[in-house]
């Protein structure tokens, strides 16, 4: 019944014996219609069927374990609490006494000697299955009169839940397919999903009471699940585990894939945990590159005696974005046409989209603009000095074509118009640094993905020519999803950069923009180490989608303090609190008071005035 019919529901008629007002006048009298907290928390609708529940929008079904197997070890159930889909397990323990128990034992023994004996007699082979039974009877019995193990029933139940029936079929069969790999025998409850929904609530209720026979030990085995520990042996100190405070501590150079993905409200911590892993890998002899929109790692960069490379209109940073390898390493790749394709895709984000046509006289017109500087397929070529913006824009001019020439009008902004001096220079910078930053925020706003997709060309050619362990970071990285052929080299990087040693943080806010775009969404799924702090709720749902988050989790990073957030390792995931040392909170904090206090004192400030979700550690060189 919808909540709208239940403040619509009339209280009974009283008779007029009893002195009542009609019923009309007593609905108005009274505002409050008599209906129970529970009808105002009950779903609009909830159906049996009879392999499933429907409550609302949403189907469940639940699953009963039947079989167990005969020894189980630690973390046994792992593959079920880490699966893929969101689940939720209940388990039911309920204690025997030991002198039923051994009673029950001694019966069972005898019944297995008899058979026992009988097919010695005969002369038949043992039953295996009557042999092992009858030695795992003595052992438990012997435990069970000597109080080192106690008695226990077990019931296990599990439910499952999806937005439509085929999802949740093709979830069934993988559940189902999982536990049979651990030795569980899973069917589902059939004509008793209602009592079987019910048990799997918190009530401690089991209606279905199926449970298998178990001792202390393997009791022991299914509670907890599986530890909170998420670390490697070796790598750089994350944060702390919210669980259990132990260390997080990875090496991304060692996960399957190198990248990261960090999804942030503003103020929520991002670009301090990004400043702070940049500082610790930089320690480990890694090179560390930087797109800055917002002059956020200006001070860090030159406390750690980095380059900062600012790009404006005017005097400055250069980069000729027809600049290419010299060379290939394999000595097959043709550089020249790989260069000319990435062009393709910079022209379409200096002029927008462009017909077949268009295209066709580009192709032509790049071809020509470097043939006119010497530059050709011959590999002795490639040395020569390349074309500039201006070059092209002559061609073009040049061209016979109508379409060719509107194209030249096109580019005229960016050689002689308002945007000249950004696209139009030779390149007079270089990735020598340890620690090199590129800002672009002194650009226009509708420059800056165009300047950000020239500086990953030009640090993507860099990287190619000489193989080391690398960290690239693209802060604001949803402004390139917004184009595609941008978000298309955003995860060309993402899908190629480990063969060439480096690995890809991307950073967003607007996790919208990002997440609904289809190489967004690529370049999560190749990203071995993701976190995930404070989500505004207007794009949680997405995330929760994006990572299959349970309503725990959903929660968590709804409410996440600054520097608290989900940790993402491969499949596994734990809360974490972002920590730095005193003298790291100095270099990377960007707190305005924090940041004006350190400029109108020269002398250190205490404890007090780190902020919130900052862990100072004692040093003694301090």
């Amino acid at each position: 019944m919808a909540l709208l019919d239940l403040f619509n529901k009339k209280k009974p008629t009283q008779t007029a014996e009893q002195g009542a007002q009609p019923q009309v006048e007593q609905q108005q009298s009274d505002p409050n219609p008599d209906f129970s907290i529970q009808d105002l928390l009950a779903p609009q609708y909830y159906e049996i069927d009879f392999n499933h529940v429907q409550i609302n929008k949403r189907y469940y079904r639940i699953l009963m374990i039947t079989d167990f197997p005969r020894v189980v070890r630690s973390t046994w159930l792992s593959p079920l609490v880490n699966f893929e889909s969101s689940l939720a397990i209940s388990t039911f323990y309920y204690i025997v006494d030991s002198d039923e128990v051994i009673d029950k034992l001694k019966k069972k023994i005898a019944e297995l000697e008899a058979t026992l004996s009988t097919q010695y007699e005969k002369g038949v082979v043992l039953d295996p299955k009557s042999k092992v039974a009858y030695q795992d009877a003595q052992e438990l019995i012997d435990n069970v009169a000597s109080g080192k193990e106690k008695f226990f029933n077990m019931g296990m139940y599990i439910r499952l839940n999806a937005d439509d029936l085929t999802t949740l079929e093709n979830i069934s069969k993988n559940v189902i397919s999982t536990l049979k790999a651990i030795g569980l025998s899973a069917v589902p409850l059939t004509l008793k999903m209602h009592d079987g929904f019910d048990t799997t609530l918190p009530y401690a209720l089991d209606k279905i009471y199926r449970v298998r026979n178990m001792d202390t030990t393997s009791i022991a085995m299914t509670f907890p699940f599986v530890t909170s520990d998420l670390t490697m042996d070796r790598g750089i100190l994350y944060g702390v585990n919210m669980h259990n405070n132990s260390m997080v501590i990875f090496d991304r150079f060692s996960m399957p894939n190198l990248n990261e993905v960090v999804f942030a409200t503003s103020g929520a911590g991002k670009s301090y945990f990004v400043k702070l892993e940049a500082l610790r890998y930089l320690l480990t002899g890694t090179q560390v590159m930087i797109i800055d929109p917002e002059n956020e790692y200006e001070k860090l960069a030159k406390s750690v005696d980095g380059e900062y490379i600012t790009f404006t209109q005017d005097e400055g940073a250069k980069i000729n974005p027809f600049e290419f390898l010299k060379s290939s390493k394999d000595g097959v790749r043709n550089v020249l046409r790989d260069k000319v394709l990435s062009l393709h895709s910079f022209i379409k984000l200096l002029l927008g989209e462009l017909t077949n046509v268009e295209v066709s006289i580009l192709d032509r017109a790049f071809i020509l603009t470097y043939n006119e500087k010497g530059i050709n397929n011959d590999p002795e070529t490639w040395n020569n000095k390349p074309p500039l913006l201006e070059d092209l824009y002559k061609i073009l001019k040049g061209m016979a074509e109508p379409e060719a020439r509107a194209l030249s009008g096109r580019l005229e902004k960016y050689v002689f118009g308002s945007a000249a001096g950004v696209f139009n220079q030779e390149t007079n910078i270089d990735i020598k640094n340890k620690f090199t930053v590129f800002s672009i925020r002194d650009l226009q706003d509708d420059l800056r993905p165009i300047a950000m997709y020239m500086v990953l060309d030009f640090i993507w050619t860099r990287v190619r020519e000489d193989i080391r362990p690398r960290i690239l970071v693209v802060d604001e990285a949803w402004t390139m999803m917004q184009y595609e052929d941008s978000a298309r080299f955003i995860y060309g990087i993402a899908k190629r950069g480990r063969k060439y040693y480096l690995g890809l943080t991307t950073i967003s806010q607007d996790v919208d923009e990002f997440l609904t775009s289809k190489y967004g969404k690529a370049v999560v799924t190749n990203s071995s180490l993701s976190l995930l702090l404070k989500q505004s709720p207007a794009a949680v749902d997405l995330v929760v989608k994006t990572f299959n988050l349970s309503s725990g989790e959903r929660s968590f990073v709804l409410s996440a303090k600054t520097g608290e957030g989900l940790f993402f390792a491969g499949r596994s995931h734990v809360g974490v609190s972002i920590i730095a040392s005193r003298a790291e909170h100095r270099l990377i904090t960007s707190n305005p008071k924090e940041l004006a206090k350190m400029k109108s004192q020269s002398t250190e400030f205490s404890e007090d005035d780190i902020s919130e979700g900052a862990l100072v550690f004692e040093q003694g060189s301090e």
